[in-house]
């Protein structure tokens, strides 16, 4: 009944095991699994609705309401939690652990493997590190102590906002963000339709970064939870770095 649950479960479970997973993977936005999760029975977060499934197990995130989980609880279902991840080592934790709720530690092991071996290879590039920055709706940044970050750094990038003295889910002015003249911008896709949120993104001097010399990148579902996506979005952009390097005098 949460997002990244739903995606941990989705890569791990044996067929037949998962019952149904919440609204939101159907998203495309911010699920990177939406097709698959056509497959599944579909709930609302509702305690009524995954009661009348009668599963043995319900996989909930750390915002659940506390209401929905200890209603569940209170009518004899187990309840699993899981934090949020803002760390690379907490994807592997967070694979292990549902590996090992669904009884598929090895699938989990086989999985963890693979993760690690990639993000060793991109930890051993050496080429020297041009400035990036995240630049969302309203101007939010993400800085220290963020996944999102720690995905910049290891493919290759110097996080600009942190050099501003931004630490995550701070807001920076437009000012500040022409100032550090990064060599890339990464931003958001935008949901169909408009919301003034999201105006900020469309004013000239963000615009002015993307036309100059500034490159520009796009977080997308691949992002959102401490799942092995987030490696696919590191080689993407690590991949993005090394053709910069190759245009630079």
């Amino acid at each position: 009944m949460n997002l990244c649950t739903d995606q941990l479960a989705m890569l791990l479970a044996a067929k037949g095991q998962l019952l149904s997973v919440s609204q939101i993977s159907l998203d495309s936005h911010v699920s990177p699994m939406a097709k698959e999760a056509a497959n599944y029975r579909i709930n609302y977060g509702q305690a009524e609705d995954i009661f009348l499934m009668q599963p043995d197990l319900v996989l909930a995130g750390e915002y659940t309401p506390r209401s929905t989980v200890n209603m569940l609880r209170g009518l004899g279902i187990r309840v699993e939690i899981f934090s949020i991840t803002t760390t690379l080592d907490g994807v592997t934790s967070q694979l292990a652990k549902m590996g090992a709720l669904l009884h598929r530690e090895a699938e989990a092991e086989r999985m963890i493997t693979d993760f690690e071996a990639r993000r060793a290879a991109l930890a051993t590039d050496s080429e020297t590190p041009p400035s990036a920055i995240f630049y969302y709706a309203n101007g939010f940044t993400s800085g220290r102590g963020s996944m999102a970050n720690e995905v910049l750094e290891l493919a290759g990038f110097s996080n600009a906002a942190i050099a501003a003295g931004y630490d995550s889910g701070r807001k920076m002015p437009l000012e500040v963000l022409a100032l550090t003249d990064p060599d890339l911008v990464i931003t958001s896709t935008a949901y169909p339709g408009g919301s003034r949120a999201e105006d900020i993104l469309q004013h000239p001097a963000v615009k002015a970064l993307q036309r100059g010399r500034a490159a520009t990148a796009v977080t997308d579902h691949d992002w959102v939870c401490g799942t092995p996506f987030v490696m696919r979005a590191a080689e993407k952009l690590a991949t993005l770095r090394h053709s910069m390097n190759k245009v630079q005098p």
